[in-house]
């Protein structure tokens, strides 16, 4: 049998381990909630819209330029800008320099970008933009737009964030500049 000295004293060191966990656990939640407050903070300003639910963002498979199957699943846990465009829009081709820039800084702290054209018929007009702008991120194949039916894409471009939850953090449909200060803290928010 303990003597009851010993036994206050793992007591009172219990407490003392129980206090920090939970103030640890606190001070994670705070960060936490302040991180997504700070988040939806800059998507406001840069004209982001956040959603009032957050959904699942809906799943697809596409082909990209090389003709192999990309799917959103294959970058689960990871934060996705999912870019709506097409070759012959104007606003797209000013918006792609700022993309591929903010895809050289994030890309390996877990920052995706996926592209899908929505061009119809030949790729050829989408491999000569590609080309034209040395765009080295996913570019992916929507010739038939089911993806961009599921997304309710009315206009080009438009852009979806997709947090690391897999749920639709923010839709802004038309161009940004990807590579602005505002956009580097919501990503660096995000990651």
């Amino acid at each position: 049998m303990l003597d009851r000295k010993f036994q206050c004293k793992m007591l009172r060191n219990l407490g003392m381990k129980l206090k920090y966990t939970l103030g640890l656990l606190f001070s994670l939640s705070i960060f936490y909630c302040s991180s997504l407050i700070f988040a939806n903070d800059l998507m406001v300003e840069m004209g982001i819209q956040p959603p009032k639910i957050q959904l699942e963002a809906p799943s697809f498979s596409l082909q990209d330029l090389n003709g192999k199957s990309v799917s959103l699943a294959d970058y689960q846990g990871k934060l996705i800008l999912l870019n709506f465009w097409a070759s012959w829009c104007g606003p797209c081709l000013e918006e792609m320099p700022a993309m591929q820039a903010a895809w050289e800084k994030y890309s390996e702290q877990g920052f995706i970008i996926l592209a899908i054209a929505g061009d119809r018929g030949s790729s050829k007009a989408v491999r000569k933009f590609v080309s034209k702008l040395k765009l080295t991120f996913p570019v992916l194949l929507d010739p038939d737009g089911d993806v961009r039916n599921d997304y309710e894409v009315m206009a080009l471009p438009t852009s979806y964030i997709i947090g690391r939850d897999g749920k639709i953090a923010g839709r802004v449909a038309r161009s940004k500049d990807w590579a602005s200060e505002k956009a580097n803290a919501l990503i660096e928010s995000m990651l």
